[in-house]
């Protein structure tokens, strides 16, 4: 294998996102062949090189792993948070796994794991074009020309949300598709055309569906839904 970025073999490894390899690196907890490492740009050799994460050896696993998780309200989305409940303790396996992007706390619904660095990194960027859907509970009927605010963009957090798809399903609920994931992206739009989110569930991310999964249960993607996945990615 030839050489690669750092935070690229720790993503490959399974062991976090490049992002989160990035600021391991950078508060010193990455070391190769028994030095700290806080250059982003360090390169290594999978194939001689020792990588140790806080203190712990890091190997490449071909073994991928592939979950969808129905996200209960007062999780959190993160591999570690003193104090909170998160998603991590749902699942009862003991591979190393991590999240694909977030939920917020308030918000339930479809969440993948997985130990797939670049299956991650492709389901995050805005490049590919994958769709996220959501059902949307709001504290007052909205009316259709917020509808149509939402859905031509707005701007938001000093750029423009993208146009989105909504379905209006009754006075206050409605099903939005979403091709970008800002924080709080919902929300916001929402508040922005003077009304509340009360309930978020999200219910499809790509090819993958919620479907009558339990609140706080999890299974592994099969065979059809993997393939399918990794190849529109």
């Amino acid at each position: 294998m030839s050489v690669i970025r750092l935070q690229k073999f720790l993503s490959q490894a399974g062991v976090c996102s490049r992002r989160q390899g990035e600021e391991y690196i950078k508060d010193g907890l990455v070391q190769v062949n028994g030095k700290v490492i806080t250059e982003l740009g360090t390169k290594i050799d999978p194939a001689t090189d020792l990588v140790d994460l806080q203190g712990q050896r890091v190997e490449l696993n071909d073994d991928l792993i592939y979950i969808a998780l129905n996200k209960p309200r007062e999780y959190v989305t993160s591999c570690h948070q003193q104090g909170a409940k998160i998603v991590l303790d749902l699942i009862d396996i003991q591979r190393r796994i991590y999240p694909v992007g977030r939920l917020d706390k308030d918000s339930t619904g479809l969440l993948i794991l997985t130990n797939d660095g670049q299956m991650h990194h492709r389901l995050l960027h805005p490049s590919f074009d994958h769709e996220k859907e959501y059902e949307v509970t709001v504290s007052t009927p909205i009316s259709d020309g917020a509808v149509r605010k939402i859905e031509k963009g707005m701007p938001m957090m000093g750029t423009r949300t993208r146009p989105a798809v909504v379905k209006r399903m009754s006075s206050r609920r409605f099903r939005i598709i979403l091709k970008e994931g800002k924080n709080r992206q919902i929300r916001r739009m929402v508040t922005k055309v003077g009304n509340q989110v009360t309930r978020l569930k999200r219910i499809r991310v790509s090819n993958i569906r919620l479907g009558r999964l339990p609140e706080g249960a999890w299974r592994y993607l099969n065979e059809k839904e993997r393939k399918s996945l990794l190849k529109m990615l």
